[in-house]
């Protein structure tokens, strides 16, 4: 129930980006100079000028589109937490917790760094769609669908047919991804940055890195949860994986 705070600061934090990034790409504003700082800190004004021949996987609308989907992600992610999911009584570490928060906070961060620094000149942009802005925002609404029936599932193996909450117990659930593997729900969390990836332009290793850092935070996750369902259900489906399906 903790990790509910981490959707609120980042539907408050991302949105106040994806509002900054907008007024730039579409009424011609610059960016606050907080943020063009942040870009002189971390080398963006050189490294805009080498991009090459990637210069259109870098367009501002790229950065622009991400943030919204990281936004929306939240914003549905919230609304689960708030409306859907029913949570035990397990704890966070107060670790854990400081992390968390501040990841919400960095990978929004991110997201605005991948804009070339010109955006400062105060221009209006045209909006430039390209083919890889199509396919990683249809990946990203079929993950997203597939991430929230799973997490129904779960959420309704705690309560009785008219929605009634009846048990915190752990049950084995059935249907959708889960008939493959034990964390789909992990499972599409992945897919979802890596539908930001291909929608940022593939070649974006720096959002590459974020997509590695949620594999090994997701796996480790689901192997801890499988490895929780086959100690504590003797007849549990011996063909699942634990978070890839027909993979791992």
């Amino acid at each position: 129930r903790w990790f509910t705070h981490f959707y609120v600061v980042s539907v408050l934090w991302n949105g106040f980006l994806l509002i900054c990034l907008f007024r730039a790409e579409f009424l011609g504003e610059s960016l606050p100079s907080w943020i063009q700082d942040m870009h002189h800190a971390l080398g963006r004004d050189s490294q805009s000028k080498d991009m090459g021949k990637y210069s259109r996987y870098y367009n501002h609308f790229s950065a622009l589109l991400v943030l919204l989907l990281l936004w929306l992600h939240s914003c549905r992610r919230l609304a689960e937490c708030l409306w859907i999911s029913v949570f035990s009584s397990g704890v966070i570490h107060i670790v854990q917790y400081c992390f968390g928060l501040g990841y919400y906070i960095a990978v929004g961060s991110t997201v605005l760094c991948q804009v070339p620094t010109n955006v400062r000149n105060g221009k209006k942009l045209s909006v430039q769609i390209w083919w890889y802005h199509i396919i990683g925002v249809m990946m990203y609404i079929w993950a997203s669908l597939h991430q929230h029936r799973c997490l129904t599932i779960l959420a309704n193996l705690r309560k009785s047919r008219s929605g009634k909450v009846v048990s915190l117990s752990h049950s084995v659930p059935f249907g959708d991804w889960f008939e493959s593997v034990s964390c789909p729900h992990y499972f599409a969390e992945l897919l979802i940055y890596v539908s930001m990836a291909i929608t940022l332009g593939i070649h974006n290793v720096t959002w590459w890195c974020v997509v590695m850092y949620v594999l090994f935070n997701q796996a480790l996750a689901a192997v801890l949860c499988h490895e929780f369902y086959q100690k504590n259900f003797s007849s549990y489906p011996k063909h699942r994986k634990a978070f890839i399906p027909l993979v791992f």
